[in-house]
């Protein structure tokens, strides 16, 4: 080779090699957006610290203690996680003044897990203005799927809708010749379940639907409902009742004699709370619809699942309560925000902390066997599939297969 030639190659070389690096570097160069730096992601999360829903602060210590162990394992990404969790009492307006604080004085990347449907409904579109990830809200409402009108938004639990859907699946394959009475609660929650169920009946709630009646939060007792629903003559009660309702109903059917198939909402299922003061004996046979175990019953309780979760309970959140549901729900929702953020990598803005929750294929050790959390661009709603069980008179059997879309 003519040697004159050899600089002139030596050069074209070089280029050539850093034009097929470029790609690489461009597509690995960081990327961030208020909240996130090479070391650090702000998180903000809202729960009802203080308040008449003040029970429901264990899900954002749970949730807490998630990152702390996130931490202390070298945290996301070689981020670590920085949870601001502030109260919002469980009151709309509360929750917009710190809804604000977390976005405009905290700075924080994304919302996480604020709890409430009407705290939530308050802040839906102060967020979506702001283009702020509001993820995985802590309520079942069926608005937190509206990925057209509201695409930062999303919910984590399953949706009121969904399960109402599920109780009429239910209904169809094992009674389809029922004659159904519904007591629902009058707000979004009763009526969000009520949409649901009667969606999922089709044209067949018509004929087997035969009265519906609603109770107001205020009011002392559904004795008067629960009579009317007695008098349609149907041999099948859906309960679409918070829990004060829900064992008012139970126990008001056994002093009337009603004796119909019962099917109980997931929110007013727990042994404790609702079918101990409604009277076990009258509760036994209740139908109802799961999708995360439940760390009471004793049947999970030799699982890894289970014992994993534990362990972590003692070693993170020690305070905390191993046989509480909301604790299962908090650490949950933190390995589900988790996951979004590892698959972020090193993009961390908004747009897509937002592709990536909308993109979620996996399962949780916590949720029932056969459910899953998936997502896509055009379903906003991680987890649609629930667990038929039935009370036995101490706990719940399972009762056939996972049902849902």
């Amino acid at each position: 080779m003519n040697l004159a030639f050899r600089p002139l190659l030596a050069a074209a070389v070089a280029a050539f090699a850093l034009t097929a690096l470029a790609p690489a570097q461009a597509q690995a160069q960081k990327k961030y957006d208020t909240g996130a730096t090479d070391t650090e992601i702000k998180i903000g999360n809202l729960v009802p610290y203080s308040g008449p829903a003040s029970a429901y602060g264990t899900v954002g210590r749970a949730a807490g203690a998630y990152f702390e162990k996130i931490n202390a394992e070298g945290g996301i990404n070689g981020r670590k996680i920085k949870f601001i969790s502030l109260d919002d009492a469980y009151s709309p307006p509360r929750a917009v003044e710190q809804t604000r604080k977390l976005v405009e004085q905290e700075e924080v990347l994304l919302m996480f897990a604020a709890l409430g449907t009407a705290s939530n409904q308050a802040t839906q579109k102060y967020m979506n203005a702001k283009k702020v990830p509001q993820l995985f809200v802590s309520s079942g409402a069926h608005r937190w799927g509206d990925y057209k009108n509201f695409p930062w938004t999303m919910g984590w639990n399953v949706s009121y809708h969904a399960e109402g859907i599920i109780y009429a699946q239910h209904i169809l394959a094992n009674r389809p010749q029922a004659k159904i009475a519904i007591l629902y609660q009058n707000d979004e929650f009763g009526k969000d379940m009520l949409r649901g169920f009667l969606e999922g009946m089709g044209d067949k709630a018509k004929s087997m639907v035969v009265t519906q009646v609603s109770y107001e939060l205020s009011d002392p007792t559904v004795d008067s409902q629960m009579v009317t629903l007695k008098s349609s003559g149907a041999d099948t009660f859906i309960n679409l009742s918070t829990p004060k309702f829900a064992a008012l109903a139970i126990r008001k059917a056994a002093e009337i004699g009603w004796k119909p198939t019962q099917y109980l909402a997931n929110v007013s299922n727990q042994v404790t709370a609702v079918l101990k003061p409604a009277g076990l004996e009258n509760s036994t046979g209740i139908i109802s619809a799961a999708y995360i175990r439940d760390p009471a019953e004793a049947r999970w309780q030799n699982t890894k699942e289970f014992k994993d979760f534990a362990d972590f309970m003692k070693k993170y959140y020690p305070e905390g309560d191993p046989t509480n549901s909301l604790n299962v729900i908090g650490y949950s929702m933190a390995q589900t925000m988790e996951q979004v953020l590892k698959q972020a990598g090193n993009d961390l803005t908004r747009a897509n902390i937002m592709k990536q929750a909308a993109s979620l294929d996996m399962s949780l050790p916590m949720l029932y066997p056969g459910v899953n959390v998936k997502t896509g661009p055009t379903d906003f709603y991680p987890i649609e599939k629930m667990q038929m069980i039935r009370f036995n008179g101490t706990g719940y059997d399972n009762l056939g297969n996972v049902l849902g879309m």
